[in-house]
């Protein structure tokens, strides 16, 4: 019972970080969005693959544009 709580929480916290991270996204200011939508599919990603998908191609990302703009 408690596993099934728990689980139901991670789902629900998750998708209330990406819903959050989708409002603070809309005034074209992606900071704090981005790293909302990043901590919810981190949150959902212990359940769904497709939410791990998604975070490693958002990490891989960030490291590229991280990576191109020291070269500059």
């Amino acid at each position: 019972m408690i596993q099934h709580t728990l689980r139901a929480s991670r789902i629900a916290g998750g998708i209330v970080l990406i819903v959050v991270g989708v409002v603070l996204s809309l005034p074209l200011v992606p900071g704090p969005g981005i790293l909302c939508i990043f901590g919810g599919l981190t949150a959902l990603s212990g359940e769904f693959d497709w939410a791990r998908r998604l975070r490693e191609r958002m990490r891989e990302t960030f490291h590229r544009a991280v990576r191109r703009s020291r070269g500059r």
